[in-house]
């Protein structure tokens, strides 16, 4: 009888003919969790149950009962052989087994990595087992092998560097991604970097900072890509795409983009999106001068969004949160609004409710020639290609718009009182309707033309002193939180998908977006 208790319950009865991936490529014992597991392996799946011992009746029920634990391969990013190895012991070392290393979904969008651990002390089991896991990860597209990677050490609390060295770093090196790092000593230095470096020797680009940073870095892969194609650099209709796509590590105050990709700022979690190539094709605008491009970027704002940030960059000295409080205090209290005349090209959504129609085209109301006009007073504008999540706005800045559809989000705020003007601020933390004012207009739109009016008399006299830059006729611009001072008409032209970002996929994303724009 004691016998019969140790013995090894038989294997279960043949299967039903496994689907397309699912067929065994490998099966053997592993001490998993301090229980002896029988490990199946496919191209698809990881698969294994603790074996059993047979009951004494003989019934082999319990077998059943044993609970099967799965991986998906698509989930695993790295696979390790696990050895004990002595003080200052760097190679060799007493075979334990193998580490897998996976992605792991936890609440609020977060990324976590995990370790399973396959036990068994043989060279040449481990060895098979390790070069059949290591051939299905290789296997997986759109991950990266080499990246080159810009860190701003400016950025917020100065804590990109920690940021990068202490979450970001290992992960890379866990997943046997080599990176060439650059941190940059001033404004410009990653463009810079980016129009002279082997760029075709990576497989994509990763930025540590704030939106400043990051629109830098994804301003100078599209410009390289200007450049690498002939094209005339101060006129681009029809740019080309990026090369490689971009990663946002956030180290910002804001961090829009990386709000907007992943759903929270959490370094990890976008290490991860990156580790595991998850690609998001997004649009980008140009913003251009009747003679020269200005930047490539993803959103803007003219108006107060911009003497906001104007004024802040005036008061560098202060703390980084200090610095904006007291510039968006100052700005609201000096409140004015700008006279400009905008033009813009609205769009119409396709009537079927159909997402691969949407994001393919939206048609033009009328001819292609139907410019509409409107002249006024308005405290802010806002162009927006991308929603523009971000803490102070869980719904985003412009929540009718998405990554990818081709179109940007052309928001009004008309002259009204300071108490107005608040409480339509206020509605961005709500789950209310941020745009149900009637001083509020927006629209749908495809290319957009923003000429200001210069002041005159006493308004000049007064805009001199609370904004010196536009009354030396230079008007400030916000650009993805960088600070740009143009004097004449800037013209502002959606271009859909041209760049590649490392982020949620487009599916889960629509549904995140479908969900909030139902609030």
């Amino acid at each position: 009888p004691e016998e019969r208790r140790r013995r090894v319950a038989p294997l279960p009865a043949a299967a039903p003919p496994a689907e397309a991936g699912e067929e065994p490529l490998l099966r053997g014992i592993f001490e998993i969790s301090k229980r002896s597991c029988d490990v199946v392996l496919s191209s698809r799946r990881l698969r294994w149950s603790p074996i059993l011992p047979e009951s004494p009746t003989g019934d082999s029920s319990t077998v059943l009962q044993a609970q099967e634990e799965i991986i998906e391969m698509k989930d695993v990013f790295s696979v390790k052989l696990k050895r004990r190895r002595f003080v200052g012991q760097k190679n060799g070392g007493t075979l334990l087994g193998i580490t897998i290393f996976k992605c792991l979904n936890k609440e609020g969008n977060k990324l976590t990595d995990c370790a399973v651990h396959l036990n068994n002390s043989s060279e040449d089991h481990c060895q098979s087992w390790f070069r059949h896991l290591k051939e299905i990860l290789n296997g997986f597209q759109n991950r990266p092998k080499s990246l080159k990677v810009f860190v701003n050490p400016s950025s917020h609390k100065r804590e990109a560097a920690h940021v990068y060295y202490e979450q970001v770093a290992p992960l890379f090196k866990l997943a046997d991604i080599k990176t060439d790092v650059t941190v940059t000593e001033y404004e410009g230095h990653a463009l810079a970097v980016l129009k002279e470096c082997e760029l075709q020797t990576f497989d994509g680009v990763v930025c540590v900072g704030g939106d400043g940073s990051v629109s830098e870095v994804a301003h100078g892969l599209l410009l390289r890509a200007q450049i690498d194609s002939g094209k005339d650099t101060d006129y681009i209709p029809t740019p080309v795409r990026a090369p490689v796509p971009l990663g946002v590590i956030p180290a910002g105050t804001t961090n829009i983009l990386a709000h907007t990709l992943y759903g929270i700022k959490h370094a990890v979690t976008a290490t991860l999106h990156i580790v595991m190539g998850h690609i998001q094709p997004v649009d980008v605008c140009t913003f251009s001068t009747p003679s020269k491009l200005l930047r490539f970027g993803f959103s803007a704002m003219f108006g107060f969004g911009a003497r906001t940030l104007a004024l802040a960059e005036k008061h560098r000295w202060m703390p980084s949160s200090q610095r904006k409080d007291f510039a968006f205090i100052k700005t609201l209290a000096d409140l004015k609004p700008e006279e400009c005349e905008l033009s813009f090209l609205p769009l119409q959504i396709p009537q079927e409710d159909s997402r691969e129609n949407d994001r393919i085209t939206l048609l033009y109301l009328g001819s292609k020639d139907q410019w509409h006009k409107i002249q006024g007073h308005f405290l802010n504008v806002s162009i927006m290609a991308i929603p523009c999540l971000c803490s102070m706005a869980p719904r985003g800045l412009a929540p009718n718009t998405r990554l990818n559809n081709g179109s940007m989000a052309l928001i009004l705020v008309q002259n009204t009182s300071r108490t107005e003007f608040i409480k339509h601020l206020k509605r961005y933390a709500s789950v209310k309707n941020q745009f149900n004012f009637p001083f509020v207009e927006t629209y749908t739109v495809q290319e957009v033309k923003v000429q200001p009016r210069p002041k005159s008399g006493l308004d000049a006299k007064e805009n001199t002193y609370l904004n010196p830059a536009s009354a030396e006729g230079h008007y400030p611009w916000n650009i993805d939180g960088d600070l740009m001072k143009e004097a004449s008409e800037v013209h502002i032209r959606v271009h859909p998908q041209l760049i590649d970002l490392y982020g949620v996929n487009t599916d889960e994303l629509e549904s995140s977006q479908a969900t909030c724009n139902c609030i």
